[in-house]
């Protein structure tokens, strides 16, 4: 093992503890863990498929989703493979620069989300109360557009975290008390002054995720007074019925988010530290192992496309 001494301000790698107070447990741990992240890879990667070589998919609805997806794959696949080394294998050793990077795409792919699923609110939003004008408004080049620029915030806000993390001293040794480099968790190590890491924590969770919010809230009380007014009850059953997926994701994105970020700010010592780091965890496994879920359970197109997908692939094995 390679580093910096415990007098250096800078050192050469940190040791992520895993789950402190549950080492014992941390093999039990890892097999929850491990299944959902194989139910996200799966069911994400199957998503991406389906949705590129299924020509009925090839509608923005379906684009926004392959987004999502893609951000989930990438942010599971950023911290659960070095939490299983940790939980297995007991491999606690990060080097230094590496866990900014880690830092940096765990909490960039995580407003990223965030960001895609306030599109997706956008989407139904224009597919409910204009639907005749629905394929005008998101022609591709609107797509693609809407989706780096949600890339390119996602960016410009969290790449700070980064150099305001590297600037603090850190004097008090290298133990991380968590399963990945979060942001907060990291500055806690320093003997600095991180209260402008956790101001600005604060202002970029309020900036990104408070706004994505309020996207969403405007976009589903525009919705909701299209669908109540509608005359037809089945109408109303089928429009609603478009937006079910979509706010089960929401839900299962944002609670555990909100749940993690203030307890981990204002909980204090009234919740177990290792109650914070499964959270944390869960926070960062569930969406990707349930939005697949969610989607293929409740939506029409996606169910027949997997049918067709296996049939034709039923039919190729037969004429061999």
């Amino acid at each position: 093992m390679s580093g910096a001494n415990s007098s250096s301000l800078t050192p050469g790698y940190f040791i992520l503890h895993g789950v402190p107070g549950l080492e014992a447990a941390h093999i039990w741990i890892s097999l929850p863990f491990c299944l959902m992240y194989i139910i996200a890879l799966v069911g994400n990667v199957g998503l991406i498929y389906l949705i590129s070589h299924e020509e009925a998919l090839h509608r923005p609805m379906y684009y926004f989703l392959a987004l999502l997806a893609s951000t989930d794959v990438t942010l599971c696949t950023t911290t659960v493979p070095n939490m299983l080394c940790i939980f297995w294998f007991n491999l606690k050793e990060i080097d230094f620069n590496a866990c900014l990077v880690q830092m940096f795409f765990v909490h960039m792919l995580t407003e990223m989300e965030s960001g895609v699923l306030m599109l997706m609110a956008l989407d139904r939003y224009v597919a409910i109360c204009y639907p005749l004008r629905y394929a005008t408004i998101l022609t591709n080049p609107v797509i693609a557009k809407a989706g780096f620029a949600t890339f390119l915030r996602s960016v410009i806000l969290i790449i700070p975290f980064t150099f305001l993390t590297k600037r603090l001293p850190y004097c008090q040794g290298h133990l991380i008390p968590h399963t990945y480099c979060d942001h907060m968790s990291v500055a806690k190590v320093s003997c600095g002054n991180v209260k402008i890491n956790a101001i600005y924590g604060l202002l970029a969770a309020i900036l990104i995720g408070g706004f994505d919010m309020f996207c969403i809230s405007v976009s589903y009380t525009m919705i909701l007074r299209t669908v109540v007014s509608l005359s037809s009850v089945n109408a109303r059953h089928k429009a609603f019925g478009t937006c079910t997926s979509h706010l089960g994701a929401i839900v299962i994105t944002y609670v555990p988010a909100l749940f993690s970020i203030f307890t981990h700010r204002f909980g204090g010592k009234s919740i177990p530290h290792h109650v914070h780091i499964l959270i944390a965890n869960l926070y960062l496994i569930c969406p990707p192992t349930l939005n697949p879920i969610v989607y293929g359970v409740k939506t029409k197109q996606i169910r027949e496309g997997v049918i067709k997908l296996f049939c034709k692939e039923k039919d190729a094995l037969d004429i061999k």
